[in-house]
């Protein structure tokens, strides 16, 4: 089966990302209110796609966002050069004092029975001022780009970046791009910018432009107001729930060719259970499922859309698509960060049934 998404052969960028670019603050296992150092780790939603899909996959793939020019805007963008991204950044000045600024995420990994807990420092946030006109979208397309990414984390920092991501989208679509968003339903962010009214009028307004949607049934249910069942399901890890939901995302949203998530049982906070499914034009793909020894989780379901969209570039079947999805997503839970460490000799092993045996 192929997926029908018309993918462009080739151009300048296998996949341009556009959302913010942000620093996560870890102190480990260590809560903040104890903690006396932290690791410093370099994120953004949309930011982990193109750097997992450089890094470990070897594609060319930009980012689109907004650049503080002080320290933090410096170690920021040496971590994107580090991980292959093209930047195609807005620049902003830091008056010495009150920003603007790169946020700043807060998010312990937690231990055992005690899960993660993150929080944000967003105030005076450089990427949430981005809005449309700020970028040169004919310019950026003109010598190609295949795929278009963005999120729903960035459309929640303000009114203008959700309309600056209506007009990359347009943008994309008008140049042959293959369009993607992830709903990552944030109810922090959304409650600070509106509430859950107005991301449900935005989050419908962006779906309209997409062809392939991430997200599991909460974030349809919260983000996009599709029926469905009770948000907590007893099984976390049965797809059902989310393949029932599929007859009302297209009636909807007809033109979405593709809807794909992670499915995650919980068992501690270093021990879950691990699977992913698609729906690819009325059809369902499950991966297998694994028990994952979970050293840090954020970023994981950023690692799963990385794989799965590498596979679709790659002209991999849907099945195989979604293996190495679910493959690299579990592998990027056992490094610290939020972006790849695992080569993609690592994730075509896992995907096709590799174990932890040491390599000699």
């Amino acid at each position: 089966m192929t997926n029908d998404l018309n993918i462009p052969k080739d151009g300048a960028l296998d996949f341009l990302a556009l959302g913010a670019l942000v620093h996560r603050l870890d102190p480990g296992v260590i809560p903040f209110r104890k903690a006396t150092r932290c690791d410093i780790h370099v994120s953004g939603g949309e930011f982990n796609c193109a750097a997992n899909l450089s890094d470990c996959f070897k594609l060319k793939t930009g980012i689109v966002s907004a650049m503080v020019d002080y320290p933090i805007g410096d170690l920021i963008a040496e971590r994107v050069r580090a991980m292959g991204v093209k930047p195609i950044y807005k620049h902003f000045q830091h008056d010495g004092v009150r920003g603007p600024n790169m946020a700043t995420v807060y998010s312990d990994r937690g231990q055992g029975a005690r899960p993660p807990v993150v929080f944000y420092n967003r105030c005076n946030e450089a990427a949430a001022q981005l809005k449309p006109g700020d970028f040169n979208w004919k310019d950026i397309f003109a010598q190609g780009v295949r795929w278009f990414h963005s999120g729903g984390i960035f459309a929640a920092l303000s009114s203008s970046t959700a309309v600056l991501i209506l007009e990359g989208m347009r943008a994309a679509k008008a140049a042959g791009a293959v369009t993607s968003f992830d709903l990552n339903y944030r109810a922090k962010l959304w409650n600070s910018a509106g509430g859950h009214d107005r991301a449900k009028e935005v989050l419908d307004r962006i779906v309209k432009h997409v062809d392939v949607l991430v997200g599991n049934e909460e974030d349809l249910q919260l983000g996009l107001d599709i029926p469905g069942p009770e948000v907590q399901a007893a099984n976390r890890l049965d797809p059902a729930a989310f393949f029932s939901m599929m007859g009302s995302v297209t009636k909807k949203h007809p033109h979405i060719r593709i809807v794909a998530t992670t499915l995650r049982e919980v068992h501690s906070a270093n021990r879950h259970s691990w699977g992913a499914v698609a729906w690819v034009n009325g059809q369902s793909f499950n991966s297998p499922t694994c028990e994952l020894d979970v050293l840090d989780r954020v970023g994981g379901g950023d690692g799963f859309a990385s794989g799965f969209i590498y596979g679709l570039l790659s002209g991999e079947s849907p099945q195989e698509a979604v293996n190495l999805g679910w493959a690299h997503g579990a592998l990027l839970t056992t490094f610290p960060g939020d972006t790849t460490m695992a080569t993609v000799e690592q994730v075509k092993a896992f995907a096709k049934g590799g174990s932890a045996r040491i390599q000699r």
